[in-house]
């Protein structure tokens, strides 16, 4: 893993290329350069605005003292043990993220499904969603790429609590891998919580960066 004495700055054009397929996965404005980093205006009740940046950088520095309101994120390929003394008391760090990377091999793995769960692919905004039925047709698991020039970009990789550890998120990873791979595109991105770094690991996926998450909360 990443620590503090081994950080390195993130690309931009990686994290901007990231940032576009996630805004486009989620119908989206595309993201804005802004102060050494990108913005997007997500307009959620409990998101209104982001701003991503490849390191920690003077732009970063400058909304972290400047912002006051909630629901606006601050977000940055660097350590919270990095973050944290820069940032003033009113910001609140979240739990870890983990951009990764994987070049994803020509031959995927055969996809099989337990029994009683069947397997959708559906067009999605920006690409495609996978989505696994169980028996009684409610959504067990599902996911979503987008594509970005020459790169695919996952997102949106969950299977409800009811029918975790039966492979399904493998299964879908595997399907838009598949898809993915029969377009022409091999160079994949995607932004991990904990446990998804875990199963991602085990499919061939490397980390490229730490990704830390700051928020003024509501009161």
């Amino acid at each position: 893993m990443t620590t503090t004495e081994t950080y390195h700055q993130a690309a931009a054009d990686v994290v901007e290329t990231w940032l576009k397929g996630w805004s486009l996965a989620r119908k989206l404005p595309l993201p804005l350069a802004d102060h050494g980093g990108f913005r997007v205006e997500v307009g959620w009740p409990d998101q209104q605005r982001r701003y991503v940046f490849p390191t920690l950088c003077p732009g970063l520095f400058h909304f972290a003292n400047t912002i006051v309101e909630p629901a606006v994120f601050l977000k940055v390929c660097a350590p919270a043990a990095l973050l944290r003394p820069v940032l003033p008391p009113r910001w609140i760090i979240q739990r870890p993220g983990f951009m990764m990377t994987r070049m994803l091999p020509a031959r995927q793995p055969r996809l099989q499904l337990p029994e009683g769960y069947t397997l959708s692919v559906e067009p999605a905004p920006a690409g495609l969603s996978a989505v696994i039925y169980a028996a009684n047709k409610e959504i067990a698991a599902s996911g979503s790429l987008a594509i970005v020039d020459d790169y695919i970009i996952f997102d949106q990789i969950a299977t409800t609590p009811a029918h975790q550890r039966r492979g399904l998120g493998r299964a879908v990873m595997t399907t838009l891998a598949k898809e993915a791979v029969s377009r022409g595109r091999k160079k994949a991105i995607l932004v991990a919580t904990p446990a998804g770094k875990a199963l991602y690991e085990t499919l061939g996926w490397k980390m490229y960066s730490l990704y830390t998450t700051a928020v003024i909360p509501h009161a």
